[in-house]
């Protein structure tokens, strides 16, 4: 099968293959090493072989292979199919000798037992709409929202263009009711929990959710349940025989909508549309139909699920470090997939076994990292993130004092682009990539061209698995993929020939993407001091702090911002201290013990700096979510994507009396600014 993709794509001459690994190899990853020191000692030069082997080993084919296996049927997290995935990537590191084990925890899950839906035109006739992207493969589960309840309903159709509140405002405006109606909204920015639950809000008794597109087919699956990780055990990890809540219980049901949703095909969805009537959608919406509805169709829904408990699988290989075997750089990439998962999650896959290969072919010829290393290949998250929450939950001590970084790929590759998210730290470390897909020119240069900035994206959303180790444990975290989006998304389509014909035939982003985010960790395990620079995450806050002031406008005059600007300069003077040390140390050729102990009691400042971004109590109403700088605001309309307390009180404002909401505001003011107070002071590892 791999072969005949070569033949069709036109393989690569060996000499086009060297060039490749040589742009990388030179791609700025030699400035990388040591960044702020002229002086190359030997350890340093036997740390930049080892990275040249790194690149030179890498494999279009090998990844290619991966990906087949893993694609070759569906696994969707608590199935049998899906344990023999685990069996899979478990086999191929024990292989590699590489220290393997699995961690086991029992979490509610969410499936599929019967759907159907049934269209009523004012002329008599009946369609029964399609609810199979999939006819050739039993395998695949049906299309559905994971979470969603089980229901009945026979109600008019209505269009709420993407269900958003300005959506809801704009059809009362037109004297539009959906009250008892089945709403249909298209795909857009709003989790699926989200649209469901203003769906909710405004009476509707069904949702049935599409993603337009002209290259879109199929049926998007997702999940509806609120919250990350599993809901039977909020807080702590789901193991044997651990303490477990009813699913009656308040606290599990408040994560569920209430009325049944699922998804629909563009062209069920456009059979419904372009059969409404009532009024027109307001030109805003940019949507080609007659009228939004109510009706005259009449759609007849039902959905039945089942929830039950099922047990999932962690998967880890573990490099131990020869100095520092107690700190750790983790590589994670889920596993699990709604149906094949070519790109979403298995291209992270194929090239998460790729780079425990080429770490594999490094330890034979002699290396061993400065800092251990753990592969990790979670489950579940496609349910909200729950293998890896889990394993945070049961391991926040130990991440929390020893944890380096977190560096996470979910679909390395939707298509063309190189896209990243990072804690802010972590920036100038990841501005000296060069970017595999245009020679001779660096990530931060490509951006620059589109005149974009450097658009590092941060890293608030609950869309993968950084969410437990930034949000809830305050590690510092990269998130790296190739492609903004693809029109196969959690459908059955997304397969390995939808890959090899489309996303990535010559498997060349899966080796660059490999490439950077196993250089990244060598960067994060080998260093001698860790390349973290605070000075862009002052620099950050400043931004946030000059958005929110223009945010608030009359408010601004009754609450006071001064708060923030001391702790940001507070946290500008820490880290100018820590950037003139590490260049101290840095160019310090000994290597004794004083200068040993110098280094890592910097690096655990450094490390340590970012858990005083996270708050013991959380956000209101939302305990388990702890860092009041990146984290999603409750309501997922607004217009801040950082602070997400203060965001929170902001949108609450207008249920509070204007005192009442501007001393909530300043509140949550107060608690940023002893955030970032409590980062600067770890930063300079000094008592008050």
């Amino acid at each position: 099968m791999v072969e005949t993709v070569w033949k069709a794509t036109s393989k690569p001459s060996p000499l086009c293959t060297f060039l490749l690994l040589i742009i990388l190899c030179i791609l700025g990853f030699y400035s990388l090493h040591y960044p702020h020191s002229t002086v190359i000692n030997p350890n340093a030069q036997n740390a930049l072989r080892f990275r040249h082997i790194f690149l030179s080993s890498a494999s279009n084919y090998t990844i290619a292979s991966y990906l087949r296996i893993l694609t070759l049927h569906p696994h969707l997290a608590g199935t049998a199919p899906s344990l023999a995935i685990v069996n899979y990537v478990v086999a191929q590191f024990k292989s590699l000798h590489l220290q393997t084990h699995t961690t086991q925890y029992k979490t509610l899950l969410s499936y599929p037992t019967h759907s159907s839906l049934s269209a009523h035109f004012t002329n008599g006739t009946v369609h029964d709409l399609s609810l199979s992207d999939s006819s050739d493969d039993v395998a695949v589960v049906r299309p559905y929202h994971a979470y969603s309840p089980s229901g009945t309903a026979f109600a008019k159709a209505v269009f709420v263009n993407y269900g958003r509140d300005v959506d809801f405002q704009a059809i009362k405006e037109l004297n539009v009711s959906v009250k008892g109606c089945i709403v249909i909204a298209r795909r857009g920015d709003l989790p699926r929990g989200i649209v469901v639950q203003k769906a909710e809000e405004n009476g509707a008794v069904a949702v049935l959710i599409y993603t337009e597109g002209e290259e879109v087919k199929g049926f998007e699956r997702g999940t509806v349940m609120s919250g990350v990780g599993d809901p039977l055990s909020p807080g702590w990890a789901a193991v044997d025989d651990g303490e477990s809540l009813e699913l009656e219980d308040a606290r599990v049901l408040k994560r569920f909508p209430k009325i049944p949703s699922m998804p629909l095909s563009v062209r069920a969805a456009q059979l419904i549309l372009n059969s409404l009537g009532g009024a027109p959608p307001p030109e805003k919406w940019r949507v080609d139909l007659r009228g939004v509805g109510p009706g005259p169709t009449i759609l007849n829904f039902t959905y039945q699920g089942e929830k039950k408990v099922g047990t999932i699988h962690n998967v880890f290989a573990i490099i131990r470090g020869s100095e520092e075997p107690d700190r750790y750089v983790l590589l994670g990439n889920h596993r699990d997939a709604w149906t094949y998962g070519a790109v979403d999650p298995n291209s992270g896959t194929a090239a998460l076994l790729d780079i425990a290969r080429r770490y594999a072919l490094m330890m034979r010829l002699g290396w061993q990292p400065r800092r251990t290393i753990i592969l990790c290949s979670w489950d579940a998250e496609e349910f909200g993130m729950i293998g890896s929450t889990e394993w945070v939950e049961q391991n926040l001590v130990n991440l929390g004092s020893k944890a380096v970084a977190y560096l996470n790929v979910d679909c390395a590759v939707q298509g063309p682009g190189f896209f990243v998210g990072a804690t802010p730290q972590l920036d100038s470390l990841l501005l000296e990539v060069k970017d595999p897909d245009s020679e001779g020119s660096t990530v931060y240069e490509k951006w620059a061209a589109t005149n974009a900035g450097t658009n590092i994206q941060r890293l608030s959303g609950v869309d993968s698995d950084f969410a437990p180790f930034v949000q809830h444990a305050g590690v510092p975290s990269i998130d790296i993929y190739y492609g903004r989006d693809f029109p196969v998304y959690h459908t059955a389509f997304d397969s390995y020939e939808w890959m090899t014909n489309n996303g990535d035939p010559l498997f060349h982003r899966h080796v660059a993407v490999a490439g950077i985010w196993g250089l990244v960790a060598l960067h994060l395990a080998d260093d001698s001091i860790l390349p973290f620079n605070y000075l862009s995450y002052a620099e950050q806050l400043q931004r946030y702090k000059v958005f929110l002031s223009n945010l608030l406008g009359e408010d601004k005059a009754k609450v006071s911002l001064h708060p923030l600007t001391t702790s940001i300069q507070e946290l500008v003077s820490a880290a100018k201290e820590a950037e003139d040390e590490a260049k101290i140390l840095r160019q310090q050729e000994t290597t004794g013990d004083s200068v040993v102990l110098k280094n890592r009691a910097l690096n655990d400042r450094l490390i340590l700096a970012e858990r005083g971004f996270l708050d013991v109590d959380g956000l209101q109403g939302r305990q388990w979510f702890k860092h009041l700088i990146y984290g999603p605001p409750g309501d997922h309309e607004s217009k801040l994507d950082f602070f997400p307390g203060i965001a929170d009180a902001i949108s609450q404002s207008a249920r509070m009396s204007r005192k009442e909401s501007q001393a909530a505001i300043q509140h949550e003011i107060w608690r940023v600014s002893r955030a970032i107070q409590r980062a600067a002071r770890a930063l300079k590892g000094e008592l008050t």
